[in-house]
């Protein structure tokens, strides 16, 4: 295992504070301090956490509109991220992002995208970027199983393996695309690892709710891209623990599968390595308490921050923070 007892308990408190995020963000939209709809992550979080944690700082990051795991995995706070769910001028995108777009360009997050495969091709640009600049990045291009069904996708891994881009291509396959099971309406079993040779490409599954072999496989194929072998697919098997959006209640799935997924939990399955590698479970306790304290200070900080002044509407339009293009 790559991970030792020290570098696990800072993934797993990463979870933590992701998984409370996500519960935080869903009790402020019920009570009306979200705007809008929001996409939760809650089940995701070893795929983000440790995929992050076996990237550089510099690589590039894109992300889906159900993204605020991955905003988070490459150093956004909860405060930032909660902030800009409830259109505050302390924001990470400043209000005018929202849920669906958390972006932090700083940190190699280069965005969460809502058309549904768009940002792929995105993701190939980027690659071929750092390939011509002979910096040694790679991009990584997070997406849902519903993705794989939408040209983009296609067109973005062809291209990838044309050129041989160091680009890593991520499905989070949680099993549903919005309310249709990806399996109804999808020829191969996989509907990502299986359709990667057909491009020539690497294609691997991976247990996503498993933040050691998520980290494992994506260190992996980074090497692998980085030595200049080309772009590779890794399919991740997870589950998310409410329904598409905050208008959808989920009762398309079936009871049993919503219990056998639930026993599969990743902050259940991060603490049990940690069990095994000999941490006490007081030691894991407390990691909870200080991302519930990261997480409630973070929530209060974001109730309390200005609204956005509207005279800011139309910056940021330009790489410098200007609105240059009204001129």
């Amino acid at each position: 295992m790559v991970v030792d007892r020290d570098e696990l308990l800072t993934l797993y408190e990463q979870m933590a504070v992701i998984r409370r995020t996500e519960k935080a963000a869903h009790d402020l939209f019920l009570s009306g301090l979200v705007k809008g709809t929001t996409h939760l992550a809650a089940g995701h979080e070893a795929i983000a956490v440790g995929a992050s944690a076996a990237l550089r700082p510099d690589d590039y990051v894109f992300a889906t509109y159900r993204g605020h795991h991955h905003a988070m995995a490459r150093g956004a706070t909860p405060e930032e991220c909660l902030a800009e769910l409830m259109s505050r001028a302390t924001g990470l995108c400043k209000a005018k992002g929202g849920s669906m777009h958390l972006t932090k360009a700083s940190l190699g997050m280069l965005g969460s995208y809502a058309i549904v495969g768009a940002h792929l091709p995105m993701a190939v640009g980027a690659a071929w970027s750092a390939r011509l600049r002979g910096t040694g990045q790679i991009a990584v291009a997070f997406f849902g199983d519903g993705a794989t069904n939408i040209g983009a996708f296609h067109e973005a891994l062809n291209l990838a393996a044309v050129w041989k881009l160091p680009v890593l291509f991520v499905c989070e396959n949680n099993l549903y695309m919005e309310y249709t099971p990806i399996a109804d309406v999808t020829a191969v079993a996989r509907p990502a690892a299986d359709r990667a040779p057909a491009y020539g490409i690497p294609g691997e599954v991976v247990d996503g709710n498993d933040v050691v072999a998520v980290k494992e496989a994506v260190a992996a194929l980074a090497q692998r891209a980085r030595a200049g072998d080309g772009p590779a697919l890794l399919e991740a098997e997870t589950y998310r623990h409410f329904g598409h959006s905050r208008a959808d209640p989920a009762t398309y799935r079936p009871a049993e599968e919503v219990e056998r997924w639930l026993k599969h939990d990743p902050l259940d399955l991060a603490r049990g390595r940690l069990a095994e590698l000999g941490v006490p479970e007081e030691t894991v306790t407390a990691a909870d308490e200080r991302a519930r304290d990261v997480v409630q200070k973070a929530v209060e900080a974001a109730k309390n921050a200005p609204p956005p002044d509207p005279g800011e509407a139309l910056t940021d339009v330009w790489a410098d923070g200007g609105a240059a293009w009204r001129t």
